[in-house]
């Protein structure tokens, strides 16, 4: 299957200035992985690549394997009006963009629903005008109605959330969602044509679950004539009762924390995939041609794509290298390592400044706990997102 590197050659035929800005960021990774420095007096900001702003926990729609407001998500029980009132103004967000811009980080946008944020487009604009690589993750479905601005204000990547062709799409995201979210990439599409515009990238990610994994081919078929730029096929974050209980001693003991968001993601669904059969289907995406690049994450040798499921106990991944280059933006303005799982608090920006926080004590304490770690890595990082597309491959995997 295509390594993930593969994603620089198509930027370079998009626009040389986003492939520019995402090889430095690449670049940044490479150091911070080479040089994991744990000292006090260490400047980590040299090292940079990747800022994630959670904008909103709002959401409209309710997919049932999402963290936040799924089955078992951490915002299912939570009280939307009151959660609202939290968010970061975007005029300080302006100012915390004034002062990531001098390092030029990879920027990320995303939710809940990102477009539920209020002032979502004029931030996405000023970021771009201060020369960052601006990507924004959505669930598409408010994609149609901003597609000319998007493309005016020159964003640089649109991650949009499809998990199936129609029927088994909107069984996981709602009814109606499957042709919202299409309409939406179409319209940009449009726009981008209609603009003489090769970005912003156009990408599908899907997320692999035991309800979609024989049906996501059908989906990579429905999308040859939407110019997609390229389709992530996520192969899911999960866990289970043991890993659970392992990660919250584990926070608890040695970083005095609570830890409540992992349960969000054991949801059983990752059970009775069958390994065997899914990796004959992805293997089969690989090799056609769909005018567009796919991925898999993580990148599996085909023996261990049943263990990735069916043995969550066992490391795909290890030495996660995100404490020293990401950093995420909660809506509330907190500042966490880790995008999934934001239990520790580092500081937060309504307080301090993103640099102070990223440099201070309870930043490196977090960065000396992880790297003493066994694999460099916590319990509860076996099947990480941000672990699968910057841990090291482990041998066999």
């Amino acid at each position: 299957m295509k390594q993930n590197n593969t994603v620089i050659p198509m930027l370079f035929t998009k626009k040389l200035s986003l492939s520019v800005k995402m090889s430095q960021g690449f670049f940044r990774m490479a150091c911070a992985r080479l040089f994991p420095r744990h000292g006090y007096g260490f400047n980590h900001m040299k090292n940079l690549s990747l800022v994630y702003f959670k904008l909103t926990p709002l959401c409209n729609l309710r997919c049932v394997m999402c963290g936040q407001w799924g089955d078992n998500g951490v915002m299912k029980n939570g009280h939307p009006a009151e959660d609202s009132k939290k968010l970061v103004s975007l005029e300080r967000y302006k100012e915390i963009v004034d002062e990531l811009a001098p390092r030029k980080p990879v920027i990320y946008l995303w939710g809940g629903e990102p477009f539920l944020y209020p002032d979502l487009i004029p931030l996405a604009k000023y970021m771009v005008e201060k020369g960052l690589f601006v990507s924004i993750n959505t669930n598409g479905t408010l994609l149609e109605q901003h597609a000319e601005q998007i493309v005016r204000d020159g964003w640089s990547a649109i991650f949009v959330s499809l998990d199936g062709f129609e029927e088994t799409n909107d069984a996981m995201r709602g009814k109606g969602s499957y042709q919202r979210v299409i309409r939406g990439i179409e319209a940009v599409s449009r726009e981008k044509k209609k603009q003489k515009r090769k970005h912003p990238i156009i990408s599908i990610v899907t997320v692999v679950t035991n309800m979609n994994y024989l049906d996501i081919e059908n989906l990579a078929e429905a999308t040859r004539g939407l110019n997609l730029d390229l389709h992530v096929f996520n192969l899911g974050t999960y866990t289970n009762d043991s890993i659970v209980a392992a990660h919250r001693r584990f926070m608890k003991e040695k970083l005095n924390t609570g830890s409540d968001c992992l349960e969000a993601y054991n949801t059983g669904y990752n059970k009775n995939i069958d390994g065997e059969k899914l990796h004959h289907i992805l293997k089969s995406l690989h090799k056609k041609n769909y005018g567009h690049p796919i991925l898999t994450v993580p990148v599996l040798n085909p023996e261990k794509t049943n263990t990735y499921y069916a043995n969550l106990e066992e490391a795909v991944r290890n030495r996660c290298i995100v404490p020293w280059c990401q950093a995420n933006i909660n809506y509330n303005g907190d500042i966490h390592f880790c995008a999934d799982y934001p239990d520790y608090i580092l500081g937060n920006i309504k307080e301090s400044s993103f640099t102070e926080i990223y440099n201070g004590d309870r930043a490196n304490l977090f960065r000396k706990t992880i790297n003493a770690c066994p694999g460099g890595m916590f319990p509860g990082c076996l099947r990480c997102y941000q672990n699968m597309l910057f841990g090291e491959k482990i041998r066999g995997f």
